[in-house]
């Protein structure tokens, strides 16, 4: 069940980055999270990143048809999780190439919620065969 449930919070996460809904995203992001991304500069902390998106241009934001976990791997020990697996993203554009990334989150469950206290995603594979 607990596995359920981590994935689960990954899932309404990333819903709510499709959704273009910064608060149902964000309420799965610890205040202490750290973010290592391939295209950030460096590891940021939850006020870096934030400040990072706020300034952001307009149009920077990919516009995505789906967002998918592929073959998660989900660790829970206690209130403790690691979840590894790689996330796909379908833009609308047809002309624009998918895009896979391996991603690292460790969660921290808090009052029966789980929320990321470290996020790391790599850009992988990008064009058809991802």
């Amino acid at each position: 069940m607990k596995v359920e449930s981590v994935l689960e919070c990954l899932q309404d996460m990333y819903a709510g980055f499709l959704a273009h809904d910064q608060v149902q995203f964000d309420r799965h992001l610890s205040p202490e999270v750290t973010t290592w991304e391939t295209h950030l500069p460096r590891l940021m902390n939850r006020l870096e990143l934030d400040s990072y998106r706020d300034l952001r241009p307009p149009g920077k934001r990919p516009v995505l048809a789906d967002l998918r976990i592929q073959d998660p791997h989900i660790d829970v020990w206690g209130k403790h999780a690691v979840a590894r697996y790689e996330l796909v993203s379908f833009p609308k554009d047809e002309d624009e190439a998918v895009e896979v990334r391996r991603v690292t989150d460790v969660l921290l469950n808090n009052k029966g919620n789980w929320v990321i206290v470290h996020h790391h995603a790599e850009l992988w594979k990008v064009g058809q065969d991802a």
